[in-house]
């Protein structure tokens, strides 16, 4: 391995890890402003309604997913709506991480219906600015990934 390699390994690893980082603290904020919209359909809906107020689009799947021809239709269509009007997408891996930063884990346990968390929506409504580090890191990510030709970025939510 070059040298070269070696430090290109450790930036990628280290701007990955940021990158996860500020995506649960993002969630976590958004979630604490009713800033985040949860579901398949629900996001459609929104989307279709309001998509100015849509300012990142979070598509979530683990292995057993990608075998979901439905879930993947859905999320072409997302997509392609979120290209169009100049949305985020982040594509995420580790729905059991994603459940634990939203507090979904004990739904099941409280007798409640888990959410769908393959979609996620953060909005900012018009009559708010919001200002956040972890929105500006996110969303420099996904600049950063349009810029090499990766127009939807993906990252892994570690368990911790």
């Amino acid at each position: 391995m070059t040298l070269e390699e070696v430090v290109g390994c450790n930036t990628t690893e280290k701007k990955m890890e940021t990158v996860n980082q500020a995506l649960e603290e993002l969630l976590a904020a958004a979630q604490r402003r009713d800033c985040l919209t949860v579901g398949v359909y629900e996001s459609a809906k929104l989307m279709n309604v309001d998509p100015d107020s849509v300012i990142l689009c979070i598509l979530a799947t683990d292995e057993e997913d990608e075998g979901d021809i439905a879930l993947q239709i859905h999320f072409t269509l997302i997509q392609a709506f979120c290209c169009d009007n100049d949305i985020n997408i982040l594509r995420v891996s580790g729905m059991q991480r994603l459940a634990e930063v939203l507090g979904e884990t004990n739904a099941e346990s409280n007798g409640s219906e888990p959410k769908d968390l393959h979609c996620i929506l953060v909005t900012n409504p018009h009559t708010d600015t919001w200002k956040n580090q972890a929105l500006e890191e996110v969303g420099s990510y996904c600049a950063e990934s349009r810029c090499k030709n990766q127009w939807i970025p993906y990252i892994s939510m570690q368990q911790r």
